[in-house]
């Protein structure tokens, strides 16, 4: 009878005791839900947090970063603006939105190219075209001036020349910074008489001072580099002009370097550059980047002269530097012609134009009365002399005033027409198509 109840109790035993396992099993049954519950739950706020910082990211990207980007590549100091989130750049997300900047810069680019690059063959078809007929009116104007002798024509006909040939001087530019060639082809050219010419081109040329140091008269430009520098000369005297006041003389030295080099220096009294201008500038006559330089980098309208020049320097192997000042606290331009641009002229069969400066006579020793002469001494040294203003007369010392010799004046004249007409005809020239 015993055996019963114990039977009981050790059933009723196991029972209590599955029911606690149970009840355990149970209750970490439930924390184990709970606890992947709330796992599951900080997941999915970690995406939606994930998922709208990456729509912060796009929206960022296509709002400011892409805009910022375009405009970046117009003017390279525009900045770009970075991702919002560091962390974010480091995903596969944020790599592939780089990318989509890359590929948006890269898209824009190859666009940019094919329209300027059909933008500057319209420049340089309209720009030629438009020479061709300027040089066809020139030899009209020559003609015209050959067959009359009444000075009132004449006068009248030269002023028509000149403005020819500023028009043509402002194609001409055009045409070279997107590509074409100067339109003429001349025979070796006297130093001097290339500074001349590209004188004669620029409205206010009497305000330009040429001063020649040349070591020797016959010293000449290769007859295949003669217009380029031509062009180069004018460009430079221009933009001299241009940046200085209309009663500021440009002064022109013509020097001749120990190693062969022929420099042109031009010194202007104008305002100078800014930093931003400088580099730019230099960076333009330079002729590094010439051949893939865009026409919308040179501004609204385009400024092609130092383009011009950039890429005459790349074409022809000399050289241009803007980065100095100049005397009277402008600007200093150089330009360096190299030994193997340079040749000897036959001065009996080729001689140097009248109108070409004379070279600078060797200084002379101030002349001492007896009364105030004296041995020379070892400590005797050259005095400083105080700079005048720049704004001074002295600075800028005005002629003197002579009374005009009419034979003189139309010799002189009879000279400056030959040397246009020689500029034209004899040297090769032909117009561009």
């Amino acid at each position: 009878m015993t055996a019963i109840p114990e039977a009981a109790a050790a059933a009723l035993g196991a029972t209590t005791t599955a029911g606690a396992i149970a009840a355990v099993l149970l209750a970490r049954s439930r924390a184990a839900l709970a606890k992947s519950a709330q796992a599951h739950a900080d997941r999915a706020d970690r995406a939606e947090a994930s998922e709208a910082e990456l729509r912060e990211e796009i929206r960022h990207l296509v709002q400011t970063r892409l805009p910022a980007y375009a405009q970046h590549l117009v003017s390279t100091h525009y900045p770009i603006p970075g991702p919002l989130s560091s962390r974010l750049s480091e995903t596969e997300s944020g790599k592939l939105i780089e990318n989509v900047l890359a590929q948006f810069a890269e898209a824009i680019l190859t666009q940019r190219r094919r329209m300027d690059a059909a933008a500057w063959s319209a420049v340089r078809g309209t720009s030629s075209h438009t020479q061709s007929v300027a040089n066809r009116m020139q030899d009209v104007i020559d003609q015209l001036q050959r067959n009359n002798d009444n000075p009132e024509l004449l006068n009248a006909f030269f002023g028509i020349d000149h403005l020819n040939e500023q028009m043509i001087r402002h194609l001409q530019k055009a045409a070279i910074a997107g590509g074409g060639w100067p339109g003429h082809v001349r025979k070796d050219t006297h130093v001097p008489d290339v500074v001349t010419g590209a004188q004669s081109r620029l409205h206010g040329y009497e305000r330009i001072q040429i001063v020649s140091n040349l070591r020797a008269t016959n010293v000449g430009i290769v007859g295949r580099a003669a217009e380029p520098i031509a062009v180069t000369c004018a460009e430079l005297m221009a933009n001299a002009l241009e940046h200085s006041n209309d009663d500021l003389m440009v002064t022109v030295t013509l020097l001749q370097t120990d190693n062969g080099t022929v420099s042109i220096q031009i010194d202007d009294a104008g305002t100078g550059m800014t930093a931003e201008e400088r580099a730019r500038g230099t960076r333009l006559v330079s002729g590094a980047g010439a051949h893939d330089l865009l026409l919308t980098q040179l501004g609204d309208p385009p400024a092609f002269g130092f383009a011009a020049v950039g890429r005459l320097v790349a074409d022809h192997g000399f050289k241009v530097s803007i980065d100095q000042p100049s005397p009277y606290n402008g600007v200093r331009a150089v330009l360096s012609i190299p030994p193997h641009l340079l040749v000897e002229i036959d001065e009996l069969t080729n001689p140097v134009s009248a109108m070409a400066p004379l070279p600078a006579p060797p200084p002379r020793r101030p002349q001492r009365s007896a009364s105030h002469a004296a041995p020379a001494s070892d400590s005797e040294l050259p005095q400083r002399h105080r700079k005048q203003p720049i704004g001074s007369a002295s600075a800028q010392p005005a002629p003197a005033s002579r009374t005009p010799d009419p034979d003189k004046a139309g010799a002189m004249w009879e000279d400056f027409q030959n040397g246009f007409t020689a500029a034209r005809t004899d040297t090769e020239s032909e117009d561009v198509t």
